[in-house]
């Protein structure tokens, strides 16, 4: 290549695969990582892979040849050539007369085949090795569905004049009674995890009245099951001057739908490559009493809680009967419930909270908080805690704080109910639980 076929190919803007059909004829640029190498009788072809796609490169002269012989699978190259239709090849369109010019060093042996349609490693395999098996297409579009998750619920708070805020992440009093927190030497002093930014988004609704966030939560929770993580992505929404729970479930409905739009819309090729029937999110969540659960389930009227038979047995009636991938549960016992929550009017055995199954598994826990500093010196004296350990929170109650709720949803768990994932540490980037502290 001469001074001024490099001059040319340097100052030629890069295509991605997926504009390849609308650059026919055309002279074009690609850059990307070598997904696959098929040498034939006649003909060798390289599959790059870049962000939007694959694209099929046509390599036929033996200097190309013999470049791309020395060149691994992963490493990252620029190609330029002509781009021609062919309807066998990725998006009807390949590229030939290419020339190939590494931008890496040669890669090493990938310690899974990503060139095949879908991965057959074990799933401790796929998270050794998460940094390359991420690279794989099927794995990039579970992610791309979080992503669009992430747009979806940020956009459908903005548009109900929420404010995104950002809280602490290491605080000084645990949030949900000092039980299950990763303790941290804060400079000398005692301090923890942040387990939700629970006190902080409920302090915040006197500021802003609406607010919401997404963040990291912690939980030194010693559960080793395919539902629980010891740190997640948690999409946290509280707001003022509602009547009851009921208000917040409304809130929430919403947002759900937002959600589910976003990745029908923003997502839709990674729904096409996973065969995904997205939900339908009805306009009313059918709903029902705790109380009355058991009593359909034929539990033990004492249960404080659902077991996981339970929640699949409610969200297959939720299906049968109302056509719903979603069944909301209010009116859990207060004695499963924290010390902010609210309880029901006329009998404070119940609370006035719910929880949002999503196909048979729990997806949120929401409700109405208490919202007025006397209530909570009651609540906590009925705990036996110490109100001192709250001042900082407890504060904003005793200046006027309008009847607030919210709710959380965990953004892995959602994600692995819409593929259908059998372990939440599988829509996971980098997951982190009881043995895994790396990569």
């Amino acid at each position: 290549m001469n001074s001024e076929e490099v001059l040319f190919v340097m100052t030629l803007p890069r295509t991605l695969t997926r504009d390849l059909p609308q650059r026919v004829g055309d002279e074009v640029r690609l850059q990307g990582w070598i997904h696959r190498r098929r040498r034939l009788a006649s003909v060798t072809f390289c599959v790059l892979r870049d962000r939007s796609g694959l694209g099929q490169v046509v390599v036929k002269d033996p200097a190309e040849l013999r470049q791309l012989d020395e060149l691994g699978e992963e490493t990252v190259i620029d190609v330029t050539g002509t781009a021609v239709a062919n309807p066998q090849a990725p998006g009807g369109v390949e590229i030939v007369e290419p020339t190939l010019r590494p931008l890496t060093d040669p890669a090493e042996p990938s310690p899974v085949e990503l060139w095949r349609p879908s991965l057959t490693a074990t799933l401790p395999t796929l998270l050794d090795n998460a940094p390359t098996t991420w690279r794989h297409p099927r794995r990039q579009a579970v992610w791309q569905l979080a992503a669009a998750t992430l747009h979806g619920f940020r956009s459908a708070l903005l548009d109900l004049d929420f404010t995104e805020v950002q809280t602490p992440k290491v605080v000084g009093t645990a949030t949900e009674s000092g039980a299950n927190v990763f303790g941290v030497d804060w400079f000398g002093t005692p301090a923890y995890l942040a387990q939700s930014p629970q006190f902080y988004k409920q302090t915040l609704v006197g500021v802003f009245e609406r607010v919401f966030e997404v963040g990291p939560v912690f939980r030194a929770e010693p559960h080793d099951t395919v539902r629980h993580l010891a740190e997640y992505v948690s999409l946290d929404a509280e707001f003022g001057f509602i009547d009851d729970h009921r208000d917040v479930l409304k809130v929430l409905r919403e947002v759900v739908a937002g959600m589910v739009d976003a990745v029908a819309t923003r997502a839709a090729p990674a729904v096409e490559q996973l065969e995904l029937t997205l939900p339908v999110v009805p306009e009313t969540i059918p709903l029902l009493h705790f109380r009355d659960a058991l009593k359909m389930l034929r539990a033990d009227p004492d249960e404080v809680d659902l077991s996981p038979e339970h929640e699949r047995a409610l969200g297959r009636w939720g299906l049968e009967e109302h056509g719903s991938d979603f069944v909301a549960v209010e009116g859990y016992p207060m004695a499963k419930r924290p010390f902010y929550t609210h309880p029901e009017p006329g009998d404070p055995r119940w609370s006035n909270s719910f929880d949002l199954l999503f196909r048979g598994l729990e997806l949120t826990t929401g409700g109405q908080r208490l919202h007025r500093y006397a209530d909570y010196l009651s609540a906590l004296a009925a705990k036996g805690e110490s109100p001192e350990a709250y001042t900082g929170y407890l504060d904003a109650f005793a200046h006027g704080m309008p009847p607030h709720g919210g709710f959380a949803i965990g953004l892995e768990r959602w994600t692995a109910r819409l593929v259908g994932a059998d372990n939440v540490r599988e829509t996971t980037l980098f997951p982190r639980d009881l043995h895994r502290l790396a990569p």
